[in-house]
């Protein structure tokens, strides 16, 4: 017997998790106002501020421009979400999109600075301790990333360690963007809202919100505004239009049931350069712009 929608949970990651809609199922808008996509990402803009460091941010380029450089099929790539940086390996990339795989590989995470776990502390402090940034490296099954071109989401197959498809995360984000100049990688910034594609019931799968009361935590603590909140989730609403509710690229290509090879997923150590050392020596008062 399947799950009523409204149903929740907690995810594998901790996280809050909410029922909100079946493949083959109308979706239900999860924003109460209707906000164009390009609309809601230029609200959005300004979550970069501060959070990245360096010139090599300052050179980069939509991912989508005809500036922005490409990269070979099994070259290393940085994958920055503000402070958090990840080495990952290119699977394919081409005009549509970015595909790569980061399993095994090393990573810059920004922690609280007590020693907790980010998901061990409460809500209405989560973005107003102390951090620090501590290295670790990608637990568990390899993941296949998917990031279109120019669409604020990218899409991460899960598998589990048998290699059955687990599920499809949809992770909100800022349109990446592509360096010039230094290290070959993307920069983009996490949207704290994102949404679950579990694998079971093919054509009819069912569909978490993940986050929501992290998100409003954001906006009580003052990481993001209600208005920034609500073109989050207007963001959620245009992935299950334009892919999710359809079944369309990525879903279709079948990314939930590839493999890599040894050489693909051999792990990859972060670069020593400038860039990353500089990345390891940061700390900061608050989570609030990083």
């Amino acid at each position: 017997m399947r799950l009523p929608l409204g149903s929740t949970d907690v995810s594998a990651s901790g996280g809050t998790v909410t029922l909100v809609g079946r493949r083959g199922e109308a979706w239900e808008a999860l924003c109460a106002r209707s906000i164009p996509l390009e609309e809601a990402v230029e609200l959005l803009l300004d979550q970069h501020a501060g959070a990245h460091a360096g010139d090599e941010f300052a050179d980069a380029v939509p991912a989508d421009s005809a500036e922005a450089p490409r990269f070979a099929a099994g070259e290393p790539i940085l994958w920055r979400y503000g402070r958090y940086i990840e080495t990952a390996r290119v699977i394919r990339d081409d005009a549509r999109g970015l595909v790569a795989l980061p399993s095994g590989s090393a990573r810059l995470e920004s922690v609280p600075a007590d020693g907790r776990a980010t998901r061990e502390v409460p809500l209405e402090e989560r973005f107003s301790v102390p951090w620090e940034i501590r290295e670790s490296t990608w637990r568990g099954p390899g993941v296949v990333r998917v990031a279109p071109s120019g669409r604020p989401w990218s899409v991460w197959f899960f598998r589990a360690a048998d290699g059955t498809p687990e599920g499809a995360y949809v992770n909100l984000e800022l349109p990446h963007l592509r360096p010039t100049s230094g290290a070959p990688g993307i920069f983009s910034r996490d949207l704290i809202l994102d949404l679950w594609i579990d694998a079971g019931h093919p054509g009819e799968e069912d569909v978490w919100l993940k986050d929501a009361d992290e998100l409003a935590a954001a906006v009580a603590q003052g990481r993001f505004t209600a208005v920034q909140a609500d073109a989050v989730r207007a963001i959620a609403d245009h992935a299950a239009a334009e892919f999710l509710m359809p079944g369309g690229w990525p879903l279709d290509e079948g990314w939930a049931h590839w493999t890599p090879d040894a050489a693909m997923d051999e792990p990859i150590a972060l670069p020593e350069s400038a860039a990353v050392a500089a990345a390891r020596g940061r700390t900061g008062g608050t989570r609030l712009k990083g």
